[in-house]
């Protein structure tokens, strides 16, 4: 993998920003894939990133369409074969960005299901710990794969 870009102490009030820069960074189609530790905003990136309000956290669902983006959360993923029980290609068309919470791990698994067309890139979303502030801010580094 290849940083490509990274944005550092940025607050949930500075996301539209970021989100801007990230979505002039990479091409379309594209799968995005949000990794960081339990906590670290994969959820409340993907929502800014939609940017509407009826989005939810796809853990239990596993996969939810919102127009142009398909976002999932692979978490109680256990192995790469039940992806094929998630039958992606049939969400995946005419999508412009796949966001996958938990996914990297089954990059191959996934790029073998959609195939080449899209471009596959890693944000990973790190705490920066501020015992004094429970708001701490985040760095995202965005990586290509």
């Amino acid at each position: 993998m290849n940083l490509i870009k990274s944005w550092k102490k940025v607050f949930v009030s500075d996301l539209s920003n970021i989100i801007v820069e990230l979505k002039e960074t990479i091409p379309v189609p594209a799968v995005l894939f949000l990794e960081g530790e339990v906590g670290a905003g994969k959820t409340t990136f993907a929502k800014i990133f939609i940017d509407k309000e009826e989005v939810s956290s796809p853990s239990y669902s596993l996969i939810n369409e919102h127009e142009q983006i398909l976002h999932a959360d692979l978490y109680r993923i256990s192995d790469s074969k039940e992806l094929i029980h998630l039958e992606i290609p049939m969400y995946i068309e005419e999508k412009e960005y796949f966001l996958i919470e938990w996914g990297e791990r089954f990059h191959t698994a996934i790029e073998r299901i959609i195939g080449d067309e899209f471009k596959y890139f890693v944000l990973k979303i790190e705490i920066n710990q501020n015992p004094e502030n429970s708001n701490s801010s985040r760095n995202y580094l965005l990586y290509k794969f």
